[in-house]
């Protein structure tokens, strides 16, 4: 019916007078019209793509960084824990046995060296004492007993076997006083009961088995204080059996903790121990780390990146400019302030801060390595 009607109205007008020139006249004005609007539309296409361009607070917000072809490295993690320095680690016996009257430092404490730790109340350090006043009488009476004895040799009235006998019980005595003196320079002894023990190196108290009115023996096998100098520390990495041609002695180690996520402390491995661990079946390194700070404390858990070159060579960028979206990698390009392009990429393997590009990229080519996401948003939206 509506086709009809179309048809009988156009035949009516057709039939009216000028009605040829006012049909030619409303066509003429309608494809004007359509021009104007594809024109209009055309041009609001290109000022939309001219609309984006990067303002100056934006710029010096992102990081451009350039493609470059480069060895593919790999990575192993292993797990680990940080230990002190073993060279650098003292343990404090007893070397009394008796009462403990005070403690004066506590676990984690920083001490210098002849700092006292603790006070031991002893019955054997008044024994000590005791032989050392002994001593010092007996020289004394020798003494005195070779001067009278040497008086009456020159008056004739001793035979000289008496006077070198007499120097001998001098020399005897002057020996024992020697020892006791030696003894209570060993023991770090003074004129009383007590025994000060005392830290031998400036360092961290990293173990305390002492309190307050603890008994102890002489012959204790277990250490009363372990000092432990950190400035340099160790990690101890546990490498799998099948990860260990892998290893070798200088190879690069980046180091991580829980505590300090943002902070990678570098080192290097400087031994293997090359025996398996019977439980684990693990074989253990060592890297040598410099504590700057102090931050790393012994038994940290440490995760240890070690970085090993293969034999490709692969463009790569930093991993931070690859931005994952609509299941695709995307980098985007950077060729003017106007001009970004958001390309996309296939990544041959990413590391903790770097990505091989198999596909996608070019040397030269400028990628944006900071805020990119804030970019490929505004012109992805």
């Amino acid at each position: 019916m509506k086709a009809e009607t179309k048809q009988l109205d156009l035949s009516i007008i057709g039939k009216r007078p000028g009605a040829g020139k006012n049909l030619v006249y409303v066509c003429s004005l309608a494809l004007i019209s359509l021009w104007f609007s594809s024109c209009h539309k055309a041009e609001e296409k290109q000022e939309e793509s001219k609309a984006f361009m990067l303002s100056d607070t934006m710029m010096s917000r992102i990081t451009l960084d350039t493609v470059k072809t480069e060895i593919v490295r790999n990575e192993l993690t292993l797990v680990g824990k940080v230990v002190p320095d073993e060279n650098q680690v003292i343990k404090i016996f007893p070397l009394v046995g008796g009462n403990v009257e005070d403690v004066n430092v506590e676990l984690g404490d920083n001490v210098k060296k002849g700092q006292k730790l603790a006070t031991i109340r002893s019955g054997e350090v008044a024994d000590f004492d005791r032989q050392m006043i002994q001593a010092q009488s007996d020289l004394l009476i020798a003494q005195k007993n070779l001067s009278s004895t040497e008086d009456l040799y020159e008056s004739k009235l001793v035979p000289e076997r008496d006077a070198i006998t007499a120097r001998q019980m001098v020399d005897k005595a002057q020996a024992e006083v020697s020892r006791m003196k030696e003894i209570f320079s060993i023991y770090g002894l003074s004129k009383s009961t007590n025994y000060t023990v005392k830290s031998p190196i400036s360092g961290f108290i990293i173990s305390k088995n002492v309190n307050r009115g603890m008994q102890l023996r002489s012959d204790n096998s277990e250490a009363l204080f372990t000092v432990g100098q950190i400035a340099d520390v160790w990690v101890l990495a546990n490498v799998n059996e099948s990860d260990i041609p892998r290893i070798k002695v200088g190879m690069s180690a980046d180091v991580r903790t829980i505590s300090f996520p943002d902070q990678i402390f570098k080192g290097k491995v400087d031994k293997i121990y090359n025996v398996l661990d019977p439980e684990s079946k693990a074989m253990q390194i060592r890297i040598q780390l410099t504590n700057v700070g102090f931050k790393l404390k012994p038994e940290m858990h440490a995760t240890v990146s070690l970085n090993f070159e293969e034999t490709d060579r692969m463009q790569a960028i930093p991993s931070q400019s690859i931005i994952f979206d609509r299941s695709k990698n995307w980098v985007m390009i950077f060729h003017s302030r106007s001009k970004i392009e958001t390309r996309p990429v296939e990544v041959y393997r990413t590391l903790a801060n770097r990505a091989y590009i198999k596909s996608g990229l070019k040397d030269g080519e400028k990628v944006i390595s900071k805020n990119q996401l804030l970019v490929y948003d505004a012109l992805n939206d």
